[in-house]
């Protein structure tokens, strides 16, 4: 069995376990990476690259091949489908691969995988396409783009034609780690030193002194920077909850939906060993990955616990310097690092979500103490989740909103910073689609 076509296989067990059988395309594709540990950095590159590049354009994929096939992908065996989506991403978008070889490594693995009958079929679709390929005409945004045009219409109407497609263009670029430096453990400095004498690239922004992008690495479980806890995993969106939420010193904080941990571990960091954190969710297993992050950081002012938000705890009333909400939302803001996204969530869904979020504030809101805040966030671009929400709080709960201003920099001062809550826009901001509303308890 030649390399290329064990990748190529590997590729297809993957898609077909997020396509076909509706698996997340970012835990899927994690297991499998670490499965094929020992496999070169390039090969482990190219699976991913397939992987992601075609979750990410199966709109678009699935449209080009109906355009050349006299049978249409909905009608088609799985493992063709899937062959034929993950094939036709290569030939569009993978230059290093000539497209010969893709042609041919397709039909090997539809033969491989007993559908000799339908190898004709494989080669001939692949070889018309390719043949075209510099042809190919777009009829909407929504094949342009690979977005459901239902979410790209709702953006349009939001916030405009142009904003929306700046939005949906961020989207399909490759998206980059972001790490947070734990300040209290490290400086910026010490951090960056240890990071390129592992050859790693580190690129600043202006808009966070704790943020760095990474690139250019192997493993991040193999950097001494995350292994010692000098870092932790986190968007710069996200990392501007534990900015807004500026703790003092000795304050007691709660975070109510909290997994994997990188908010809270923002909080206790700018703690500086003082107060306390308390990280809850929902199951036993989300709660094992917050403390995996916990005993990284070597910070012994915070811990984990399962409870479920929706329960009241009597045990919180009041007493709460600080809850942080960061809920269950339907993650539009990240498809970037996502993208199955797209193809899963509903208006219907969304609709739920929103009164989720009702709910579990209705029941949260009763820790904070006089004086407390409340940081209300979730990952997505969607209204009725975001400034509907933070306006039906307000008009519901005895808390004000938060002046904003200063606390991200200036380049965020936007009219919302005012009015205490920011709507971040994937393309417009330099980070995830992400939202903040921040409260105080009168």
């Amino acid at each position: 069995m030649t390399n290329g076509n064990s990748s190529r296989e590997i590729i297809l067990d993957i898609l077909l376990e997020i396509l076909e059988k509706g698996g997340y395309s970012h835990i899927v594709l994690g297991q499998a990476l670490s499965k094929y540990q020992y496999l070169d950095k390039q090969e482990r590159a190219f699976i991913s690259r397939t992987v992601e590049g075609t979750v990410e354009y199966t709109l678009q994929l699935d449209y080009v091949i109906n355009s050349y096939s006299s049978v249409k992908v909905k009608k088609m065996k799985p493992v063709i489908r899937t062959l034929l989506r993950m094939s036709v991403y290569q030939i569009l978008y993978m230059d290093r691969v000539p497209d010969s070889a893709v042609c041919n490594e397709a039909v090997k693995l539809a033969q491989k995988r007993k559908f000799t009958g339908l190898k004709g079929f494989v080669n001939g679709v692949l070889r018309n396409i390719s043949r075209n390929k510099e042809q190919l005409k777009w009829p909407d945004d929504s094949v342009r783009y690979s977005m459901p045009s239902w979410i790209l219409d709702m953006w349009k109407g939001t916030y405009g034609e142009e904003t929306a497609v700046s939005m949906v263009k961020a989207f399909l670029k490759p998206s980059r780690t972001a790490v947070r430096c734990n300040l209290n453990r490290a400086s910026k400095q010490e951090i960056m030193e240890s990071l390129k004498n592992q050859g790693v690239t580190v690129e600043e922004t202006p808009l966070s002194a704790a943020v760095l992008y990474l690139s250019k690495y192997d493993y991040l479980e193999s950097l001494d920077a995350f292994a010692e806890g000098l870092i932790s995993v986190q968007d710069m969106s996200s990392s501007f909850v534990g900015e807004i939420a500026d703790p003092k010193e000795g304050d007691l904080c709660l975070d109510v939906c909290g997994a994997p941990g990188g908010k809270s571990l923002h909080v206790a960091d700018k703690l500086k060993g003082t107060g306390m954190v308390i990280v809850r969710d929902l199951t036993e297993q989300k709660v094992a990955l917050i403390e995996d992050n916990i005993a990284r950081s070597g910070f012994t002012n915070i811990r984990a616990e399962v409870h479920d938000a929706l329960v009241p705890d009597p045990a919180w009333e009041g007493r709460a310097d600080i809850v942080l909400a960061d809920l269950p939302c339907s993650g539009l803001g990240i498809i970037g690092r996502k993208p199955d996204i797209k193809y899963r969530m509903t208006m219907e869904q969304m609709e739920e979500l929103a009164a989720l979020q009702r709910e579990i504030l209705s029941v949260v809101q009763s820790y904070v103490k006089p004086g407390g805040k409340l940081i209300y966030s979730t990952c997505t671009i969607d209204r009725k989740e975001n400034e509907e929400n933070a306006a039906w709080f307000l008009e519901n709960y005895p808390f004000d909103a938060m002046n904003l201003e200063g606390k991200l920099g200036e380049t965020l001062n936007a009219a919302s910073v005012r009015s205490g809550n920011i709507q971040l826009l994937p393309g417009i901001h330099p980070c995830d689609g992400f939202f903040i509303a921040a409260f105080q308890k009168k």
